[in-house]
């Protein structure tokens, strides 16, 4: 069977997670929120993401890595002491600061570079899908015996997408380049303590056209639109086949890294 091109050979395409592709779903949306519809079992990695954040956060001075634009952030201003807003994304923080309580602020910087706080300026941190290059430079802002808290993809997150719709999603690479980059950049940070659990949990995609707009998330409405008349018709009969009455089961796979500084 012949399939139609990869949505990622349109001239438009922007490679996911890229400094563009943040602008750019920042422009479009205003907030960073999946467009796809799915249910996901517990226990999981952003379930329990939470639950030790609410555990963390009460009563302190807390730094938020990758903010985004600010909804997380603005959650937890309400039991944190102080807290702290970080992204690289402009368009995400000014949304942000159109709501912030007296406790909450925002800072726009790349974290690839130097953290811009003092020494010591907090109690605790957590990063939920992050950039982990601000990891090497945590354990100089957040203060001695201080927790962390960080959420990233699994290298197996969505792998049956990559199995069933290789026209769609192209190929997933053998190894586990995340992981491999998590562990480098938590090996740089010096922090006293590290554990990094994985939690694998099931998402159902409701919908073929979840799928697609899995795939498309943060491009123009071009590719999406694209995509939709060029790949429903192979994508169909694939999702009815695996599909069961929950949805489309996929892996829903996160490592979950717990640290102290």
């Amino acid at each position: 069977m012949l399939y139609p091109p990869n949505p990622n050979t349109h001239p438009d395409w922007l490679s996911p997670h890229s400094l563009a592709w943040y602008t750019q779903l920042s422009k479009m949306t205003g907030e960073y929120v999946y467009p796809w519809r799915s249910t996901i079992t517990e226990p999981n990695g952003e379930s329990l993401f939470m639950e030790e954040i609410s555990r963390l956060v009460p009563n302190q001075s807390v730094l938020d890595i990758g903010c985004g634009h600010g909804a997380f952030t603005l959650h937890w201003s309400r039991s944190a002491k102080e807290i702290v807003g970080l992204d690289v994304t402009e368009n995400f923080v000014q949304n942000a600061r159109m709501q912030t309580p007296e406790n909450v602020s925002f800072v726009v910087t790349n974290t690839k570079y130097t953290l811009p706080f003092h020494d010591n300026t907090f109690d605790c941190a957590y990063n939920r899908k992050g950039p982990t290059s601000a990891y090497p430079d945590i354990a100089r802002v957040v203060k001695r015996g201080g927790s962390f808290i960080g959420l990233h993809p699994g290298d197996q997150l969505s792998a049956e997408l990559f199995e069933w719709f290789p026209h769609l999603f192209g190929s997933r690479p053998a190894d586990t380049p995340i992981l491999q980059n998590l562990q480098e950049r938590l090996r740089q940070a010096t922090f006293q303590r590290v554990d990094i659990q994985t939690v694998i949990a099931t998402e159902y995609f409701q919908t073929p056209l979840d799928v697609i707009r899995m795939r498309c998330f943060g491009q123009s409405p071009t590719i999406l639109t694209s995509a939709i008349e060029q790949h429903m018709d192979s994508v169909l009969p694939i999702f009815d086949h695996y599909a069961t009455s929950d949805g489309l089961p996929t892996t829903h796979m996160y490592y979950l890294v717990r640290a102290i500084v």
